[in-house]
């Protein structure tokens, strides 16, 4: 395999890192050309200091000389900011596959300026998905540009099908995400609304960013993830089942039409799925150590409780409608899950909020980005006045 350029859009959050450690293990196959982060300058500057991209985005262009006054001089590097730094470190000519891991809404314009750009995209955006689903799908197919979930139950389905995805999907019965269950899935209903952050970022398997392990408590990350299944691989949300398999290494599975069911084993670290996007279609040896199914012992699933979880059961509500809902969704989650982390509103909150945003929104298709960032513009101004009015 020829050495590819990695675009790391997310550089300092939990995928970036490991994008990273990647780069070191396979330094043969993949060199860092760009890296774009938000507030963590200190950890960027290292990053710089080591791997020498060609240009390098911060959020705050304010940052800028603090970033300067920390990085090795003679680098002969282009500095950036903002929206316009992310889309220039995502479709930067030299650039091959570019590695969407800015967490929530704020990835959606990279993402789109990486498929404008023809590039390989190793998804790890979700929210983008999410929020810009049709437009970004839309995109992908009038472009060069080619798109790998990096998401790990994605990624399985995606691996299962072989990327046959068009020729698949018309064979599918359903596709069957797989779900830790978060820390309190042993947890009682009525003890939730004691839960506190430190509580909620306590999760059993995974090694996240805070947004997202709260999300995973929650149970939304898996109601985005069916959303995100419905847009990558074109199926409605009703043939989109979830399984709480807490041991989390069936990653996901595929049912056939005729019962055949297919499924992605691997062990819990998220390189796996991301250095099956970075390297696609190829498949670099020994990039994580084998799986030991006697070790493993047993595996156990079972359906996932939507009265408990309500957040899952608003997710599947929004695919259901579709259109601008998810996006809508997405929104009022994120401003919900940053008032949780400030013990603004409790655990049980987040979903109650969500409801109401969800009851007061008036559906509509999005056609452009525009629309698209002035609904969630409105989801987001409408949940932060929901909760000030009860604080």
């Amino acid at each position: 395999m020829k050495q590819r350029a990695i675009a790391i859009l997310g550089s300092t959050g939990s995928i970036g890192v490991n994008s990273l450690k990647l780069v070191d293990q396979f330094p043969k196959h993949f060199r860092v050309e760009t890296l774009a982060a938000g507030q963590n300058i200190r950890l960027l500057a290292q990053q710089v200091n080591k791997y020498r991209p060609r240009l390098v985005s911060i959020r705050n262009a304010a940052d800028i000389p603090k970033l300067e006054a920390m990085l090795a001089k003679d680098l002969g590097l282009e500095i950036h900011s903002g929206d316009e730094g992310a889309e220039k470190a995502a479709s930067l000519p030299t650039v091959d596959v570019v590695v969407s891991a800015i967490v929530g809404f704020a990835g959606v314009r990279p993402t789109l300026a990486a498929i404008d750009a023809d590039k390989l995209v190793a998804l790890a955006n979700k929210e983008s998905i999410v929020a810009a689903g049709d437009l970004i799908m839309q995109r992908v197919k009038t472009t060069e540009s080619m798109l790998i979930p990096v998401d790990s139950e994605h990624s399985a389905i995606f691996q299962t099908m072989h990327g046959r995805l068009h020729d698949e999907v018309a064979k599918l019965q359903h596709i069957i995400l797989t779900a830790s269950g978060g820390p309190f899935l042993h947890v009682d209903a009525q003890e939730l609304q004691k839960v506190t952050p430190q509580e909620a970022l306590q999760h059993p398997t995974w090694q996240m960013g805070a947004k997202i392990t709260i999300d995973s408590a929650t149970m939304m990350n898996k109601g985005l993830e069916v959303i995100e299944a419905t847009r990558l691989f074109n199926i409605p949300a009703d043939k989109v089942k979830v399984q709480i398999h807490p041991q989390s290494i069936i990653h996901s599975l595929i049912e056939y039409v005729d019962g055949s069911m297919l499924a992605q084993l691997g062990i819990t670290d998220m390189r796996g799925p991301l250095v099956y996007a970075m390297a696609y279609p190829d498949r670099l040896h020994r990039a994580l150590p084998s799986l030991s199914l006697s070790e493993v012992g047993n595996l156990s699933f079972f359906d996932p409780d939507f009265n408990k979880f309500p957040c899952l059961r608003l997710a599947y509500e929004a695919a259901n409608v579709g259109q601008s809902m998810p996006t809508v969704l997405n929104a009022a989650n994120e401003i919900c899950v940053a008032a949780f982390l400030k013990k603004e509103i409790s655990f049980p909150d987040i979903a109650r909020y969500i409801e109401k945003v969800l009851e007061q929104h008036q559906v509509a298709k999005l056609h452009s980005l525009d629309q698209v960032c002035t609904t969630d513009a409105w989801a987001r101004e409408q949940t932060k006045k929901l909760i000030q009015e009860e604080l």
